[in-house]
């Protein structure tokens, strides 16, 4: 008897290990690791992942057997289920999540698959199958076990390829196209027959040569010469017949020109080199390549992934941001070519899923995507490179919590392939690495060309305000004056979106708050609402004071949008871009962006953090940091750290071509540490300040952390509970292990529920592992309570 070893979808401590089900007969042999499944479980049928065969079980009952298949290939692949197991361990998550997580979109909701025949002689030899149809819709109805065992071995033999059709987010996009119904003699009669200046005619005949069993669109043709007219009279004298095929949806907006290699410094020699000896001797070696900004890392990654694929390997490329994502697609499609797939969420599910399939099917050999893309399903892996190793949006909130870093060097080690972490600013943690002689540190100190590093300026806006109450300071805004007099261009950096931060009413006070969460709510001046930018709540702005009827409620706070509506009126001949979260909200509003300022069709860019890295533009000679020290006011140990970071990200847009370039910072803060190291992007001496700071606040490197979150609709029962476990944990762990809390969240109320955290800092607890994992399944019990427990291994805040 074949027994099937199956995780089932229902998340949750007692169903985190694999149920045993009997194999039926008809799928025998049939059935492998990675294919979803549908199985009973209690008085219902579920779905699950077949993560083992077995030939017997140690299960002493009847074992109820599989009821259907929801796949006819595996889905995960063996390297992915083994990660799926891995990390549901590391993140305290459930496996059912990890797996799921490996998934696009669309394949986690209703679809419908087809099956489509490799060739003529398949259709002929299985008409039962397709009904002499090169493509039918698969029905589980319509088969009985014979016909499903016929079309598992067909599958497995490669003789009939599969496809999901998403009926839920993306509907499959059916296109013309036709097939050639001549053989090579009946060609050459039809070749006798055409006017000999039917020079259309002539060429689809001498195509159909070559293109026998072929199914090619209109648009196929059309690139060949061919044109539908052409095609059309040839259905007509039966040359050839039409169909509709199924078009694989195109992410990418826009063609673009080959290039070639550039000429490498000494310094991108010496790291290409170093990284191609691990590429070819397959060692999993993980590489931190610190580069000033402007260095040419990005060519360091281009010459490493050219040798990977030399040698029949694929790569990896991860970047942090959506908005970084087309220059630098654009940038490795212009070397590679149709061998590039992109993964990122603001892609529709469709695209998603036809872009997995293309990884899956091996016809990508370069991924490019954010922090999920660290999940693709590409196999025999030669290189794996994370830009901007540093950011924040490398590690995942929800659960599984996972370090897209952490998954990336597990995929090096099964792959045996290195990882190129790459960074002007590396992380603590990182850098730490490098120093102990964990990673491997190379070191790009120079910009291309040897191009100065900006000249940057600190403004003291406690001074500046005393003079004018202007978001710019009088000399950034006659810096940006200047920048617009040479036409050349400016970034503006305000980390905050919206207009204004909050509203209060000048007679008593109040300020208008969420109902839902412990937060102010924030003015957006383009849908005249205020909203919470944590539940999604909004409402009307309003005219007077609810509390106390006055009319003098002012605004307080400036965002993102009330910044683009100053810099227009004090340059109004400007052409003015904001770049945030609520401009970038539509499909293709990034790239939008990026094309239209990058062809030199906006003067002035002004954003959020988006705009702060990795993006090129030769013609920026200005960039301005308004509230340079906004990160500093945040009660946690990694403030320092994201403002040295932000502020050197930000800096490097400047003058990164022939043209000089100049940074404003604007601060109430200029005398502190992380600013002014910041204006001569001294790292080196940030470094050794922070972990000096580190150290004596016995935080990450020096120690690992954990953090443990409750939340619940009742504050005391949160409270309570939280208390519970701080007890249980002092009991268990060792009087090394540092405790801190319960207390509340910086925000306590979110959506109605109330979070408390416990925040544990330790160097060795053996005992640490299996207590959280006692705590997980006790929680488990009080969930119908409304209590819900979350465990973040190495979290990025303590907030």
């Amino acid at each position: 008897m074949q027994v099937a070893q199956v995780i089932v979808d229902v998340p949750a401590r007692q169903t985190n290990s694999p149920f045993s089900y009997s194999i039926p007969d008809h799928l025998a042999d049939q059935i492998q690791p990675g294919m979803r499944v549908q199985v009973p479980f209690g008085n219902r049928k579920i779905t699950g992942f077949v993560v083992g065969l077995s030939d017997s079980s140690s299960f002493n009952g009847k074992l109820k057997p599989i009821a259907d298949l929801i796949d006819l290939y595996p889905v995960v692949n063996s390297e992915l289920l083994n990660l799926a197991e891995w990390l549901a361990d590391q993140t305290y998550s459930f496996k059912i999540s990890c797996l799921q997580t490996m998934l696009p979109g669309g394949m986690r909701t209703k679809n419908q698959k087809k099956l489509i025949a490799k060739n003529e002689q398949v259709c002929q030899q299985y008409p039962e199958i397709f009904q002499g149809q090169p493509e039918v819709e698969y029905d589980r109805q319509k088969y009985n076990n014979q016909v499903l065992a016929e079309i598992l071995n067909l599958q497995k033999a490669g003789d009939i390829q599969v496809e999901y059709d998403l009926t839920n987010h993306a509907r499959p996009i059916m296109r013309k196209a036709y097939r050639g119904q001549l053989n090579d003699a009946q060609i050459a009669d039809a070749l006798k027959t055409v006017r000999k200046n039917a020079r259309g005619q002539i060429q689809l005949l001498n195509l159909l040569k070559t293109h026998q069993n072929d199914t090619l669109l209109v648009s196929k043709w059309a690139s060949l010469g061919v044109t539908s007219a052409t095609l059309k009279a040839a259905e007509k004298k039966g040359w050839v017949t039409s169909t509709l095929k199924r078009h694989v949806r195109n992410p990418f907006l826009r063609d673009v020109a080959p290039s070639q290699p550039f000429k490498l410094q000494p310094d991108q020699q010496a790291a290409v080199d170093s990284i191609e000896q691990a590429v070819v001797h397959k060692k999993d070696q993980v590489f931190l390549l610190e580069g000033v900004t402007g260095s040419g890392k990005t060519e360091v990654y281009l010459q490493s992934i050219a040798h990977a694929l030399e040698l029949g390997r694929t790569a990896l490329m991860l970047v942090p941001e959506i908005t970084l994502t087309p220059q630098i697609v654009g940038r490795i499609r212009s070397r590679f070519g149709d061998q590039v797939a992109m993964l990122h969420s603001a892609m529709s599910s469709g695209e998603r899923y036809d872009e997995w399939q293309r990884i899956n099917q091996g016809k990508a050999k370069v991924v490019v995507g954010v922090r999920s893309a660290v999940f693709a399903p590409l196999s025999n892996i030669g290189l794996i490179i994370m830009d901007e190793e540093h950011d924040s949006s490398y590690k995942q909130a929800d659960n599984p919590r996972y370090q897209t870093r952490d998954v990336a060097k597990w995929r090096a080690a099964y792959n045996n392939c290195p990882v190129v972490l790459g960074s002007a600013t590396p992380s603590l943690e990182s850098r730490a690495r490098a120093m102990k002689g964990v990673y491997t540190l190379l070191k790009l100190p120079h910009r291309i060309n040897q191009h100065a590093l900006p000249h940057v300026s600190i403004i003291d806006m406690k001074t500046e305000l005393a003079k004018h109450h202007s978001a710019l300071s009088t000399k950034l805004a006659d810096a940006i004056q200047v920048r617009l007099d040479k036409h050349e261009q400016v970034i503006l950096l305000l980390n905050r979106r919206g207009y204004s931060a909050f509203l209060m009413c000048r007679d008593c006070g109040y300020v208008p708050r969420c109902p839902n969460c412990d937060i102010s709510l924030t003015m957006h001046k383009n849908t005249h609402t205020l909203n919470c930018h944590y539940c999604g709540h909004k409402e009307p702005v309003p005219t007077v004071c609810p509390q106390c009827h006055s009319k003098r409620i002012r605004f307080y706070g400036m965002g993102s949008e009330q910044l683009e509506e100053q810099v227009k009126d004090m340059f109004p001949t400007a052409r003015v871009l904001r770049m945030d979260v609520d401009t970038t909200r539509k499909k293709g509003s990034h790239e939008a962006i990026i094309d239209q300022f990058g062809a030199h069709k906006a003067d002035i860019l002004l954003g959020t953090q988006m705009i702060a890295k990795g993006l090129d533009f030769p013609e920026v000679t200005l960039v301005g940091v308004l509230n340079a020290d906004s990160a500093l006011q945040f009660p946690d140990f990694r403030s320092s750290e994201r403002t040295f970071e932000l502020l050197t990200q930000v800096s490097g847009r400047s003058g990164r071509a022939d043209k000089t370039g100049e940074v404003i910072i604007q601060t109430f803060n200029p005398d502190h540490y992380a600013i002014q190291l910041a204006k001569t992007q001294d790292y080196e001496k940030f470094y050794a300040t922070e972990m000096r700071v580190r150290h004596d606040g016995k935080y990450p490197p020096y120690y690992y952390t954990v953090k443990l979150t409750g939340n619940s609709p009742s504050e005391n029962q949160t409270a309570s509970e939280m208390f519970g476990i701080m007890n249980f944990l002092k009991k268990q762990l060792s009087p090394q292990a540092i405790i801190l809390g319960p207390t509340p969240k910086t925000i306590t109320r979110i959506d109605n529920r109330y979070y408390y955290q416990i925040i544990i800092k330790y160097r060795k607890e053996p005992q640490l592992k299996a207590t959280l994992d006692e705590i997980l399944v006790q929680s488990q019990k009080k969930q119908r309570q409304g209590l819900q427990i979350a465990i973040d291994n190495e979290p990025l805040d303590f907030m």
